[in-house]
């Protein structure tokens, strides 16, 4: 496969990847198991990012505690406080200059004596009172066309406090809380199901901006010409019981008919700065505009732990009988009050929801502070943002197609660490942007499923690759490698297709003598008959012993034993094949050949480089390296030195189990090192005594050779000549010691003879 290829295929293993995350990504994000979970997980991680934030000055909670009811002496229970009390708490608020009182608590069963009453003339006088609804299922009974019954439709309704106080109330409302799945992480804004009810924080909040309603509806009938006059436009002027909720669902209704009435009003808002000129007034007059538009529910942007949120105890507007609770005055000029049950102590939090901010002793945020929560996200126009289904879906989709092409290009420690920075700059962001605006990033999709479905598909898809590259690496070597050896190879080469590969090997150099005499002297078929038998017998040894032959040139073969790292074993292998082969020609049937064919053979080790050698769409798998070169020469040395085996001193290195002797330093033709050289005499086992103790007296002769004591050495070897009869390497020193006495060598000269020839 070409280089280009190479990286097109890899390329287009990331696009595909890539895309896989992405839409595995996007996939996840309409399950409703990772909606909810997911919902639950990307909030608590940015919270917890992002800390504690200051909630702002204007909301503020009254706390129904059991500190007040035991500074009042009442049960700890405020469904059976006197009225009297919240009456007397309203007037103190109202005289105080609080802009809105919304109670969370129910008062659905009437009370004896004047009690009643006197909350009542109370929430009368100051106009600005909200008291809660109960929410509770129910079911409308339906009849089909013929007037059958049919099933039921299940709708949420209403239970109002008695009807003195509704009567008296600026506005009822309902404050229910979804828990997805256990946790509440968002409020209803309109609570579908029982008529698009405006929940408490909405309807407070339109009662906190009554003053720049006026403001408020000119815009509004600027962006929409065709609406009629609101008797309740007048600034200040609090529509009386019941026309908060009114004004509320006539304004939501306004804005679902026309979507982009919203816009158009914020648009003149910023274009027109003197409509209103106080940056306060328009501020909110703009929150207004954003809380109509707004979905039926939104996240809410929690401040932190439970009384984050300004929280006053009861006791401390009120005493039981009835005078000031000290010399501290509390300022409620211009707030927002939000009076309902709420604990500093887990055992007695009668209203607790779970939240992120839930502390570790177990105390939740009370219902009274998730209500002023959601009022104080609406005042500042800082909800938590979810991003829109497009800008959501662009998210994820890019992210996963991103982070699994990243990780399919790289190797995968590379990809793993690359996946790790990257989710740890995406957590980073999101959560400073987050912090910034409320703005909420998928993150439970993005670090939590994508990133690790990425790095696991890479890691996989690697494995199978690893898997299909050792079977093509089996199936392109079988013919050339042992299966052992191609097991070894194929688990220490990482990738084929990047070239050539560098192992470790011993090279057998073998040739055999008189081949072209034998060749002239024998007819075609008759040579090509006789020298399969020749090569039958000088293969199978290598093959007994583990060896490949790698190369066959006429008379000539070269045969390697490769591994990835030095291995005494692959030595000793090696030496037993040449032995084998040099026995295997002694033994060949001299009646089929005319003349002697004795092969000569060389071994050299170190490391060679495998590889596709070739050009022009021929190409042949050898190795290639100096090792071989040397191979091939210390093979031709044996013609010289009248020997069969002939190997360098790195693989004569180490072997216990045969006879050798080193037989001179040599620079061989076309080298410019030295090379020491040792004859592979036979097995240990097969040694005899003389013949040991020759191979010792000839290494005494070549030290006295390589001392410059030239008669010495010759001395020595014609002894050893004449004890092992017409040996080789004693008569080739016999004949430098004679012509090293009359022309010595150069006073540089290291003991290496010079070989010109091959």
């Amino acid at each position: 496969m070409q280089p280009g290829s190479c990286r097109v295929s890899r390329f287009s293993k990331a696009a595909i990847l890539g895309l896989a995350t992405g839409v595995a990504g996007l996939v996840a994000g309409v399950l409703p198991f990772w909606i909810a979970f997911g919902e639950n997980l990307d909030l608590d991680l940015l919270f917890r990012l992002r800390g504690q934030r200051a909630p702002p000055d204007e909301v503020l909670v009254v706390s129904v505690d059991k500190a007040s009811a035991d500074r009042f002496g009442l049960p700890n229970d405020l469904r059976k406080w006197p009225r009297s009390l919240h009456a007397d708490l309203i007037g103190r608020l109202s005289a105080g200059g609080a802009s809105v009182i919304a109670f969370d608590i129910f008062f659905e069963e009437p009370r004896p004596g004047d009690e009643d009453r006197l909350f009542a003339d109370a929430m009368g006088r100051a106009r600005n009172v909200i008291l809660c609804q109960r929410m509770q299922g129910g079911t409308v009974s339906l009849t089909d066309k013929e007037g059958a019954p049919a099933p039921g439709l299940s709708i949420a309704k209403t239970v109002p406090p008695i009807r003195p106080l509704s009567q008296a109330a600026a506005a009822l409302a309902p404050f229910p809380l979804p828990k997805i799945p256990f946790k509440v992480n968002r409020g209803w804004t309109f609570r579908t199901g029982a008529g698009e009810t405006p929940t408490m924080p909405i309807v407070a909040f339109q009662v906190f901006a009554m003053p720049v309603y006026g403001e408020f509806r000119d815009l509004l009938e600027r962006a929409r010409t065709d609406l009629p006059a609101d008797p309740a436009r007048e600034s200040r002027n609090i529509p009386v019981a019941g026309g908060v909720e009114s004004v509320v669902r006539e304004t939501r209704n306004i804005f679902e008919s026309d979507p982009a009435i919203g816009e158009r009003m914020l648009e003149e808002i910023r274009r027109s700065p003197a409509v209103p000129a106080d940056p306060a007034r328009r501020r909110l007059i703009a929150s207004l505009v954003r809380m109509y538009q707004s979905d039926v529910s939104r996240c809410l942007n929690f401040y932190g732990p439970p009384r984050t949120v300004r929280t006053i105890p009861y006791y401390r507007f009120i005493e039981k009988d009835g005078g000031s609770s000290g010399k501290e005055t509390i300022d409620v000029s211009g707030k927002a009050v939000f009076v309902g049950s709420s604990e500093s102590w887990q055992p007695e939090q009668k209203d607790g929801f779970y939240t992120v901010f839930s502390r570790g002793d177990g105390l939740d945020l009370s219902g009274v502070e998730i209500a002023a929560t959601a009022f104080g996200n609406l005042l500042e126009d800082l909800p938590v943002r979810p991003l829109d289904d497009r800008g959501r879906i662009a998210v994820v989709f890019l992210w996963g197609l991103a982070i699994g092409a990243f990780c399919r290009l790289f190797p995968p420690h590379i990809a793993a660490l690359g996946a790790a920075g990257a989710c740890i700059l995406y957590l980073a962001a999101a959560g400073r942007q987050f912090a910034a605006d409320g703005t909420w990033y998928p993150i439970t999709i993005p670090l939590f499923l994508q990133a690790p479905l990425a790095l696991g598909a890479t890691v996989l898809w690697n494995y199978v690759d690893s898997n299909r590259e050792r079977r093509n690496i089996r199936r392109a070597f079988e013919h050339y490698l042992p299966n052992d050896v191609v097991d070894r190879l194929a688990k220490n080469i990482s990738d084929l297709k990047t070239g050539n590969q560098v192992v470790y090997g011993i090279c057998l150099a073998t040739d055999a003598e008189h081949y072209t005499s034998l060749s002239e002297s024998m007819g075609p078929k008759e040579l090509g008959s006789f020298m399969n038998r020749y090569y039958e017998a000088v293969f199978d040894p290598v093959n007994r012993h583990g060896g490949v032959v790698s190369n066959v040139i006429g008379d000539s073969m070269l045969a390697i034993w490769v591994d990835s790292r030095s291995d005494p074993a692959l030595k000793d292998r090696s030496c037993l094949a040449a032995l084998d082969i040099a026995g295997a020609m002694r033994r060949i049937d001299p009646s089929s050949c005319p003349a002697p064919l004795q092969t000569r053979i060389g071994l050299h080790a170190g490391h060679i480089m495998l590889g596709n050698i070739g050009a022009a769409g021929h190409y042949e798998y050898r190795p290639v390296g100096d090792i071989v070169n040397t191979a091939t020469r210390i093979e031709g040395l044996n013609k010289h030195l009248g020997t069969r085996i002939l190997a360098s001193e790195e693989v004569a290195r180490h072997l216990d189990n045969f006879l050798t002797r080193e037989v001179g330093k040599f620079l061989l033709a076309g080298k410019s090192k030295p090379v020491v050289v040792h004859e592979l005499v036979c097995r240990l086992s097969d040694s005899a005594g003389p013949q040991r103790i020759a191979c010792r007296r000839f290494e005494e002769a070549l030290e006295a050779f390589r001392g410059r004591r030239w008669e010495e050495a010759e001395k020595i070897f014609l002894e050893v000549a004449d004890s092992l009869g017409a040996d080789g390497p004693s008569r080739f020193h016999v004949d430098l010691c004679a012509l090293y006495h009359k022309h010595p060598p150069g006073g540089s000269w290291d003991g290496a003879v010079r070989m010109d020839k091959k």
